[in-house]
């Protein structure tokens, strides 16, 4: 895990979609979230433990190599892994917010597109070579500012938050949490699936908290 500072940083994009509108500052506790997402691996526990039934993933050789991301997992499975860590350790383990994701991803770096900066994903290392057939090995590319991998990339990841595309514009300045209901789930972080591979770090999506798509994983966060 990664503490993140407590900070303010500017949320959204005036160059994204309508839902990542206005552009508002604002506040995040510290917290903690972890440095990759969960692995194959990792997940592999969870399973022996509770006997919850293995993701599609786990099946197939595209998918189900130890240090690739877990996929095809809902959220409900993600907020289940999330439950099961925190009664193992007592620690506050949880998904992380679409906030807190944010401000994690960024990196320290304000109003900028990416985690590197503004340069277009195509100009990164062996763009061309990655994710051609499924999510790459967690931790292959550099890190960001706060140590974080593949946090705009790879797959992406479930967020603790109901969905509104509206919510920017009625959402506190202090650690939001999102609207109180709804019908999908935030998510977060681009994915090997997508035409451009690596997303912009304030770019928002969502989909039914049921579904386990391929290129769905997740990564946990931790209140300090």
């Amino acid at each position: 895990m990664i503490v993140i500072p407590e900070g303010g940083f500017l949320m959204g994009c005036d160059q994204g979609a309508g839902n990542e509108k206005p552009v508002h500052r604002v506040w995040v506790d510290r917290f903690a979230i972890a440095r990759t997402a969960i692995t194959n691996h990792l997940y592999q526990f969870f399973l022996a433990e509770t006997s919850r039934e293995a993701p599609r993933g786990f099946s197939d050789v595209r998918f189900n190599r130890p240090d690739q991301p877990v996929t095809s997992v809902s959220w409900f499975d993600a907020v289940a892994y999330c439950q099961w860590l925190r009664e193992r350790t007592g620690k506050a383990y949880r998904l992380p917010t679409e906030a807190e994701w944010e401000r994690a991803a960024r990196g320290g770096l304000e109003s900028r597109l990416y985690t590197w900066g503004d340069d277009p994903p195509q100009n990164q290392p062996r763009y061309q070579e990655l994710w051609l057939t499924g999510p790459e090995p967690a931790g292959q590319r550099e890190p960001n500012g706060f140590g974080l991998y593949d946090i705009s990339e790879n797959v992406h990841e479930w967020c603790a938050d109901w969905f509104d595309e509206r919510y920017y514009s009625i959402s506190p300045d202090r650690n939001p949490q999102g609207p109180g209901s709804g019908t999908r789930r935030s998510s977060r972080g681009g994915s090997w699936r997508h035409q451009i591979k690596i997303t912009r770090v304030a770019a928002r999506s969502s989909i039914l908290p049921e579904y386990q798509y391929s290129d769905y994983g997740f990564r946990c966060a931790m209140s300090l």
